[in-house]
């Protein structure tokens, strides 16, 4: 499947002749080795003068050697953008998808972003090694990186991640659903003072699981007891437990929106004397692979992450049928039921 770039075509189209380094450098108001050093990862440049750069290439179109060289290897290529690689989920996302392309004849290049600020330099290498698509797996940053694939005619498709447009391409567990059937868990269980420690609010993910748990407790006239953030984060869950463990009446029962927070509150619980889940049920959403150690043992939502993959490589294999009418996946996810809660 070829991908056409509206970026540089739009570059040639506005000079027929050759652009060079040294156009990139005069646009720029740098030297011509800026530029070749700008293009190199283990090159000194200071990140501003690398933006700049990168800004007046995009703009003349220009491509590098280095560039044209990826661009060759990149034929028949999956990207997929992660960020968060702290939570297992995402590596393993990375290793499933480096496990599927083979038997589809494709191939996968994972981009890494280590920081917000990285993001300019990530995406600029997205767009320049001709993918036939890309899939966004990180959780924050979604929305422009999927505005500026599709601008440059490159299939995005978000994984895990919704936004309010018609025309975006997605494959989602039933994050609301999921955390429903949590709730119900809970509820059938006879537990009362039921608690939520939620992830980053300006995430799809934490929101749709905070609503499909809420909505069902309060529709059995049983509010959140408690609710802490935990930024989808180990050490901020950790810290989140310690306040809600040393609060009385203890809450008998736990959702963590993912399974690094349920984990520190496990661990969080074991150092403060509580029981699980005879004191206080926990439960997670995910079910990386840790969930399952025997330290752990944590009942969780699994997530059809294998499904989720060939699906969101369908979509981008396909991508001329819903490039302009959107195509999102709803799968749902699937209760393993452990001795946590």
């Amino acid at each position: 499947m070829k991908v056409f770039h509206a970026r540089v075509w739009c570059g040639y189209r506005q000079s027929m002749k050759k652009i060079t380094a040294k156009d990139v450098a005069d646009l720029a108001g740098v030297s011509t080795s800026a530029v070749s050093r700008a293009y190199r990862s283990d090159a000194p440049i200071a990140e501003d003068k690398r933006k700049a750069i990168f800004a007046a290439a995009a703009r003349l179109g220009y491509v590098s050697n280095v560039d044209k060289t990826l661009s060759k290897q990149a034929t028949n290529t999956i990207a997929m953008v992660v960020s968060e690689l702290h939570n297992p989920f995402y590596p393993n996302a990375v290793d499933e998808l480096v496990r599927q392309l083979p038997e589809r004849g494709l191939k996968a290049i994972v981009h890494v972003v280590p920081s917000a600020e990285e993001v300019d330099t990530i995406m600029r290498q997205v767009l320049d090694f001709r993918t036939e698509g890309v899939i966004l797996a990180s959780s924050t940053m979604t929305s422009d990186m999927a505005r500026l694939c599709r601008e440059n005619g490159l299939p995005a498709v978000l994984l895990n991640r919704v936004q309010t447009d018609n025309t975006m391409m997605a494959v989602c567990c039933d994050n609301y659903g999921g955390a429903q059937q949590i709730a119900s868990r809970f509820l059938t269980a006879g537990r009362q003072r039921i608690a939520f420690v939620g992830g980053r609010r300006d995430t799809s993910t934490h929101l749709e699981r905070m609503r499909g748990f809420r909505d069902h407790l309060e529709e059995a006239g049983t509010p959140i007891y408690r609710q802490l953030d935990g930024g989808f984060d180990y050490q901020q869950a950790f810290r989140a437990a310690q306040d809600l463990l040393g609060q009385r009446p203890l809450p008998d029962a736990v959702f963590c929106a993912n399974d690094i927070m349920a984990i520190a509150f496990l661990d969080a619980a074991r150092i403060a004397g509580v029981s699980v889940p005879q004191d206080i049920a926990v439960i997670g959403f995910d079910d990386i692979p840790m969930a399952s150690w025997a330290a752990y043992r944590l009942t969780t939502v699994r997530q059809p992450l294998r499904r989720m993959l060939h699906q969101a490589v369908d979509i981008i294999t396909s991508a001329e049928a819903s490039f302009d009418s959107g195509d999102i996946r709803i799968l749902q996810g699937e209760m393993q039921e452990r001795e946590s809660g």
